[in-house]
Order: structure tokens, then sequence, then C-alpha cells
């Protein structure tokens, strides 16, 4: 009597639904992500699509009912979207767009609160982009609790009023990055990593699945069991 025939089966059905499991979580990860930002870009182009779609089913009336698809408005105000930074990454670029968007900076400084936002999120950006003096972009940060490690981005190092360096470091959330909390860090508390932002950024995304090859920086035991 063959009594290994059901173990042998509810085991291979384990091992291939374990299997089939992690091949389609990170395909899952990429996609939640990708369906964030392409919302997030449908959503900014929508106003002026749909309008204009209204506009062309008056002229159209025959192509009334597929402009009025909700998918076709947000793909096309995705690409469009697309095109549109695009267009204006290539005037940044140029000398006559650079005074133009100094112009424009000029004007939101003026704006009460607006000034205080738009600046803030616009140094964020230039500092994501620059490596701060006196230590690494990327680091490891005892979040939430000591003991326990996060990755953070330091944005800016400055000095108290005794002397001792601080960093400001932004903590991201995961999966979703442009959620997170700012801690104010002792610099000899931080634990420098040779990570890139994007190799970072990889790694809070994929929820940890995705990592550089390079080992992982050392983490020393608490500063009370040390």
């Amino acid at each position: 009597m063959n009594t290994t025939g059901p173990p042998r089966r509810s085991l291979h059905l384990q091992r291939y639904l374990i299997t089939g499991i992690l091949t389609v979580v990170p395909l899952w990860i990429t996609f939640v992500v990708f369906r964030f930002v392409a919302s997030l870009l449908a959503e900014f182009g929508t106003p002026l699509i749909g309008a204009l779609f209204a506009w062309l089913g008056a002229l159209f009336p025959r192509l009334r009912v597929l402009l009025e698809e909700a998918w076709l408005i947000s793909a096309i105000s995705f690409a469009a979207t697309l095109v549109i930074l695009y267009l204006i990454g290539l005037v940044a670029n140029r000398v006559l767009g650079q005074r133009l968007l100094g112009a424009f900076d000029a004007f939101m400084e003026r704006i009460p609160l607006v000034h205080s936002i738009y600046g803030g999120t616009k140094k964020l950006m230039a500092l994501l982009q620059n490596k701060p003096n006196g230590t690494q972009r990327v680091v490891l940060i005892d979040f939430p609790s000591a003991g326990l490690k996060s990755i953070g981005f330091v944005t800016r190092v400055f000095d108290d009023a005794d002397g001792r360096q601080l960093a400001s470091v932004y903590v991201p959330t995961t999966p979703n990055p442009t959620g997170g909390y700012l801690e104010i860090v002792p610099v000899d508390r931080l634990i420098a990593t040779d990570w890139s932002v994007d190799q970072a950024m990889a790694f809070v995304l994929s929820v940890g699945a995705v990592a550089p090859d390079a080992p992982f920086p050392a983490v020393p035991p608490p500063r009370d069991q040390a």
C-alpha cells in the first residue's frame, strides 16, 4: 500500500504555490507602484483632456460615446502629461527656460504660505540630487526605536547651539515613498552606506526584496548593549 502519494502531492502543491507567489509578488509590487505614479500623472492632465474631448464630442457627435470613455481620457491624460513634463525639462535646460523659471520662482516667493510649500519642496528636490557636506546621502538610523534600523536620506547637515552636528533625515515609507518621516539625528548616530539614492529607492519600493549586491552595512548593537 502506497502511503507516500498524498504527502508528496501536498509537498508539490506547497512548493509550486510558494514559487507562484514569489514570482507574482515582484510583478504585483511593480504594478502597484506604476499604477500609483500613472494615476497621479493621469489625474494631472484629466481636466484639460476632459474639456478637450467634450469640445470634440460636440463637434463630432458620432465620436461622443468613445470620447466619454474614462479609460481613454486617463490614457491620453497620462501620455499628454509625460509629453508636457518632457517639454518642461527640455525648456528648463535652455537659457531662456532658466530665465523664465527664475521669474516664476520669484513670483511664487511673493505669495504668502505658497512660497513656504513651493520653496521647501524645491529645496528638497535639489538636496536629493546633490550630496550634502559632512556625511553620506543614504544612511541607516535608529527608527522607529533603538535596535531597529530604517533607510534614510540625509537632506541637510547643520550645527545646534552647542556646536554638535545634526542631520535632517527623511525616512520614506514602503512601498509608497512619497509619505514618510523627518527625523533630526546626531551625525555620529548615522550609519553610512555605499548605496546610491536609486539603489535605496529600489530597496524601499520593493519592500526590501531588491538590494545592491554589495554587503549590507555593518549594524552596531544598541548603545546600551555595546
